[in-house]
């Protein structure tokens, strides 16, 4: 069962070593830095965006960018040790705000200190069989005396014998020890569809035997999520289809791309009905979604449909502002910056937008069907969607347009007569008559209506 406390969470994702400016690189002989004081004033603006989870990128020692770990029970020295960071998790829940860390599991960084005992001992290490298909008397990239498997074929990050019982236990101690500790609330688990299935089934066990609540996201490209998102593996994944949509469709001028994609998904006979799927626009790995478009306008129905649609949304430090960067050919530096929130805030590149998630935020809770609700498309056009979310008797319509100049539409609503009010506007409100709904929305808009 997905935990109830995820199903109406709205989730801010920040990725700590480039938000706290630590080094690209871990010298792993100076002494520990404490760069975690940066983090706490964003809790407080999190919290004002309406967000209440957070997810934060890889926090435990590595070699550089976090998912190439030397230690799963050190914080990493470049942000502080574990005492500064129990002292952070202590003020996240004390602000009521869920705490979800990054666990890399799939691969571990050269510098991990069981690989460096092979790299020492060779055949005679206690652990040359931890590691995924590693053979000697072959050479490595890096001129070691064995070959391994690398995720993707980088050989600075070296898969895993998820398999081997030491393995496991090694890192479910670790998972314990940050559940102890830490108290996180879950984990959003690195290259989920890179790992056997029945890895994800025993920490899924693991993890609900010692808290009921726990929450299992998966990182999940390409395939039928139900492959990982199910009552023994994980509660959900990302939602990488209706990522991709949800811009593509404002960048093409063409609303039938994702309305095609939700139908899919989450309609009536939607593959998908029953999972929390974990929504967004951009993350650590991809294009800053402003950079996608010409002007900032289409920001607009785009974090609407974000905040309206079935499953759970999260919003990317920095984006909230329409903050731009993209992906560089060999560094995602760009995508992962030191912010200054005082600085992002009084020169937001998109005033207002802020604003507007805040609003969609605070909607979204207040508004159980945008929550728990099912789907149903009333309407789509190359610049026009409108759907409905339904929850017992409780009803919202969600009307979005993407063209710059306001739109006239005429809805078929049977059995839905009456006022409705838009929540978005003054308090603009609209009749049904004789089964249709006849309104403009504004330009680069969208209304969100309930009944008067």
């Amino acid at each position: 069962m997905v935990s109830p406390w995820a199903k109406d969470a709205v989730f801010y994702h920040i990725y700590p070593l480039g938000l706290c400016g630590a080094p690209e690189r871990n010298d792993f002989t100076l002494p520990v830095e404490c760069r975690l004081e940066v983090l706490y004033p964003w809790l407080d603006h999190l919290k004002s965006l309406g967000a209440d989870a957070l997810y934060l990128g890889p926090v435990f020692q590595s070699s550089s960018h976090g998912y190439d770990t030397a230690d799963y029970y050190q914080i990493d020295r470049r942000l502080g040790d574990n005492d500064d960071f129990a002292r952070f998790a202590e003020s996240v829940h004390h602000k009521g705000i869920r705490l979800v860390l990054d666990g890399v599991f799939n691969h571990v960084g050269r510098d991990f200190w069981a690989f460096k005992d092979v790299l020492k001992n060779g055949e005679g290490s206690a652990y040359k069989d931890w590691f995924f298909n590693l053979r000697f008397g072959e050479r490595s990239p890096h001129g070691d005396t064995f070959s391994y498997e690398g995720w993707q074929g980088h050989t600075s990050l070296v898969k895993l014998n998820l398999a081997h019982p030491h393995v496991r236990e090694h890192l479910f101690d670790a998972v314990a020890m940050w559940m102890d500790r830490f108290a996180i609330d879950g984990l959003r688990l690195d290259a989920a569809d890179c790992i056997d299935k029945d890895f994800l089934q025993a920490l899924h066990a693991f993890t609900k035997s010692r808290q009921p609540d726990f929450w299992l996201m998966g990182e999940v490209v390409h395939g039928d999520y139900r492959d990982w998102a199910n009552p023994e593996t994980l509660d959900s994944v990302t939602n990488y289809e209706c990522y991709k949509g949800l811009y593509s469709s404002l960048v093409d001028v063409n609303y039938f791309e994702i309305a095609y994609a939700l139908n899919r998904q989450f309609g009536h006979e939607g593959i998908y009905q029953n999972l929390w799927l974990y929504n967004f626009v951009d993350n650590h790995d991809v294009d800053r979604v402003a950079s996608k478009f010409e002007g900032s306008s289409l920001l607009y129905p785009l974090y609407l449909l974000l905040f309206t649609m079935p499953g759970i949304p999260s919003a990317y430090y920095g984006s909230e502002w329409g903050e731009s960067a993209v992906k560089d050919e060999w560094t995602d530096a760009a995508l992962r910056p030191a912010l200054d929130l005082e600085k992002c805030k009084r020169e937001a590149p998109v005033e207002g937008l802020a604003g507007f998630i805040r609003q969609l935020a605070n909607l979204r809770k207040a508004l159980m069907p945008l929550r728990h609700g099912a789907y149903q498309e009333l309407h789509v056009n190359h610049q026009q969607f409108a759907f409905t979310r339904k929850s017992g008797d409780e009803r919202v319509i969600i009307i979005l347009n993407s063209a710059k100049e306001p739109a006239e539409l005429s809805l078929d609503l049977p059995g839905m007569g009456g006022i409705w009010i838009d929540q978005l506007g003054q308090g603009e409100s609209f009749n049904v008559e004789e089964d249709r709904l006849r309104l403009s929305i504004p330009g680069n808009w969208g209304r969100i209506l309930t009944r008067g």
